[in-house]
């Protein structure tokens, strides 16, 4: 396997910088410091918006062709240190090799769709003939860059989640400053070390490792334009609360459910579920949290669902065949193992797993009859554990599914085009998936999600859309 460096530095106004080394980064497995990077301090977070708002003019002013030739220099160099990348996955978040290797597929996609996107930035022509008044008027209308932008991503998807916010930003001509999660800088580093060997105009990006205090720094400030996040609900909203005039978008959590109806193919929803449930240890936004199933099938569905969750191969994120790694600290485990206990202890039952190792190793967790205000149920899981219900009615199971302060996505096992149309009306998400599971995704769709789980979509042509601003032109004929 590929090796990493002992120490990576941060980018600063397009630049490697390395004025520390302060931030320690631990292989997740392990627990062991696996490399160190450089922490950004105040005086270098003002020097890298004071850049952004130099570069804004001549990002503004690059043809769409030039951005279109730096993001497809991305794809090409993304491509030649694949094995790199979804190593330092492997290292930094603790995700299983697999998962790893398909975020860095995710990544090239991501940049590739932006580099088709970035001539594709249309405008309008608008008759404005419409009343007496208005005749010999003519009205036309582009999208113009809305200027600096500041990104905070998370670490759950250290690639692809930074892509969603640089690579839209390229195509449309934004400078940008961007606070990757403290515990998986390497992969937006790695992408900022790409960056640099391009053309873009000195101040296009900075990639600043840096404190949770430092998040304040990319929110207040009046020169960034554009806030975007992805993370935990509590954050996101606070820092919505600070951000003064600018748009934000903001990209949380979720308790994403599933419902199985009795005409679905058992086998395929078992293997999906399975997949959307603890995939990289359940730790996604729309994993899989709540599965509701017809009363019709439920017990032998239940049976599937448990023999299958205990077959799962729990390890080092590094072998093949490990489907369950780490979660990313002991206190987050920590914390779900609380749950699943507090949960079994009001009434509960625990159908398979539960068990807590080595720290970080949560095992996959079935639970059923969980109450509904259980933490388990109605907060955000964040990790290997899912929770199994009955219905009886299809609107039933739309209910149960709306009964959640958060509104990502779900998904439906059916067969019926009447029960799909009626979710598609019904259901308080951003995103309805038929025969698949919640945490389905591609990166061209628009993603986002409703009530708790944030503000504004995600895909890069929506992207594109919050990171412009529409300019009207208006002419008459004299």
């Amino acid at each position: 396997m590929p090796q990493l460096k002992d120490t990576y530095p941060l980018y600063l106004n397009n630049k490697a910088a390395q004025p520390n080394t302060d931030l320690k980064v631990t292989d997740k497995f392990t627990g062991e410091v696996a490399f160190r990077t450089a922490l950004a301090t105040p005086d270098v977070i003002e020097e890298a918006i004071a850049g952004a708002v130099r570069a804004t003019q001549p990002m503004a002013k690059m043809a769409s062709f030039e951005r279109k030739a730096v993001l497809e220099h991305c794809v090409k160099r993304f491509r030649e240190r694949y094995d790199e990348l979804a190593y330092s996955l492997c290292v930094e978040a603790g995700k299983p090799i697999k998962d790893a290797e398909g975020e860095v597929d995710r990544l090239i996609d991501t940049f590739q769709i932006a580099a088709e996107e970035s001539t594709r930035n249309y405008g309008e022509v608008q008759p404005l003939d419409i009343s007496a008044r208005a005749k010999g008027y003519m009205g036309m209308w582009k999208r113009v860059p809305i200027g600096p932008c500041s990104f905070i991503s998370p670490f759950n998807f250290p690639l692809n989640l930074a892509a969603h916010k640089i690579a839209p930003a390229i195509a449309v001509g934004c400078p940008f400053v961007m606070k990757p999660a403290s515990k998986t800088p390497l992969g937006a580093l790695i992408m900022g070390e790409v960056l640099a060997e391009t053309d873009l105009p000195e101040g296009a990006f900075s990639i600043l490792p840096a404190s949770r205090d430092g998040a304040d720094l990319f929110t207040v400030d009046e020169r960034l334009k554009l806030l975007s996040f992805t993370g935990s609900p509590g954050v996101g909203w606070d820092l919505k609360a600070k951000a003064g005039k600018k748009p934000v978008i903001l990209e949380l959590g979720g308790n994403a459910a599933v419902i199985v109806d009795k005409d679905a193919d058992l086998d395929h929803a078992l293997e999906r579920i399975i997949f959307g449930a603890f995939y990289q240890s359940g730790q996604s936004c729309i994993g899989v949290q709540r599965i509701i199933i017809h009363e019709d099938i439920y017990d032998r569905f239940k049976e599937m669902l448990v023999t299958k969750t205990k077959a799962l191969v729990a390890g080092d994120p590094k072998d093949r065949d490990t489907f369950i790694g780490p979660m990313i600290s002991d206190g987050e485990a920590g914390r779900l193992k609380g749950w699943i206990d507090d949960a079994v202890s009001a009434g509960a039952t625990l159908l398979c797993g539960g068990g807590l190792s080595n720290g970080n190793m949560l095992e996959a967790t079935l639970l059923e009859g969980v109450p509904a205000t259980a933490d388990a149920n109605w907060e955000e899981a964040f990790g290997p554990l899912a929770n199994l219900s009955k219905f009886s009615d299809f609107e039933e199971a739309l209910e149960q599914v709306n009964h959640s302060k958060f509104g990502l996505q779900a998904g439906i096992f059916t067969r019926d085009l009447h029960q799909v149309l009626d979710a598609w009306d019904t259901l308080e998400v951003g995103g309805v998936v038929i025969n698949d599971v919640s945490s389905y995704r591609v990166d061209n769709m628009p993603y986002g999600g409703v009530k708790d789980s944030g503000l504004g979509r995600e895909g890069i042509r929506f992207a594109m859309e919050d990171m412009t601003e529409i300019r009207n032109l208006v002419i008459r004929r004299i």
